[in-house]
């Protein structure tokens, strides 16, 4: 059946596929840190939500907490990411990786099944796709404690004054992931927009939950383990520095 067949109005676009709005009305109207962008998808990432999504696809409803060892089969540690574009970089390091769980997080329709398709090509297991919005993930469906390390990268800059309210990396977001990272475990944030760079080392030396992994207090270099993406070439090429970030959640019994 070819997948452009005409669709009446209001039927899903992918039956067995992402929802369109999974938490739907059930929780507040904040200000979001995303914009969903509902751009062309392409037969092979169509073929792959439709093929893919009942296996390896998360709704984050906010409706029920998530069993991490039941959602990848295995009880192997969990690292979250918020944001994955088209999922190059993601697949990379499940590959590199994997003893390692990826919960991946995004809202971009064709970049969710262009990772679905990279990880059934690769043979990749350890990697689930989730669709919709990182903070209600992160507060109505995960316990405690539950993940062992956080990645954001490139996340939206929201470059104009009036838009930083809806920077991700804010005061609140971190409390709240601080809560479900293991003691220990390494949020890392990577961007190439130099002012946010400098607000997420502000934000996260005075957050009480996290330290800095530099002993100098600065910004890291790139780990191996983060692979160069497509979208930061084309941004070194156009000369932006591009800012590592690697903070520790705090075991609060340390003596700080």
């Amino acid at each position: 059946m070819s997948v452009r067949h005409t669709r009446a109005k209001g039927e899903p676009r992918f039956p067995d596929g992402p929802k369109a709005d999974p938490a739907g009305s059930h929780f507040e109207r904040r200000i979001r840190s995303f914009q969903p962008r509902r751009s062309r998808v392409t037969a092979g990432q169509a073929d792959a939500l439709q093929r893919l999504w009942p296996k390896w696809g998360l709704d984050i409803d906010g409706q029920t907490t998530i069993d991490l060892a039941e959602l990848f089969g295995n009880d192997n540690p969990v690292v979250l990411e918020i944001g994955f574009g088209m999922g190059e970089a993601t697949a990379q390091m499940a590959a590199a990786d994997p003893g390692t769980n990826v919960l991946a997080v995004d809202v971009h329709t064709p970049g969710q099944g262009n990772l679905l398709n990279l990880a059934d090509r690769n043979g990749l297991s350890n990697v689930r796709v989730g669709n919709g919005d990182a903070i209600i993930l992160l507060r109505e469906m995960l316990t405690p404690d539950a993940l062992d390390g956080l990645r954001v990268y490139f996340p939206d800059p929201w470059p104009k004054k009036r838009h930083h309210k809806r920077r991700l990396i804010q005061p609140e977001f971190l409390t709240l992931a601080a809560t479900r990272l293991k003691p220990g475990a390494v949020l890392h944030c990577a961007t190439d927009w130099e002012p946010y760079a400098e607000q997420m080392l502000e934000v996260l030396t005075a957050h009480p939950d996290f330290e800095n992994t530099q002993p100098d207090g600065g910004f890291a270099p790139r780990p191996d383990f983060r692979p160069l993406t497509r979208f930061e070439g084309q941004g070194l090429d156009k000369g932006h520095v591009v800012h590592d970030l690697l903070f520790r959640r705090r075991n609060h019994q340390d003596p700080h």
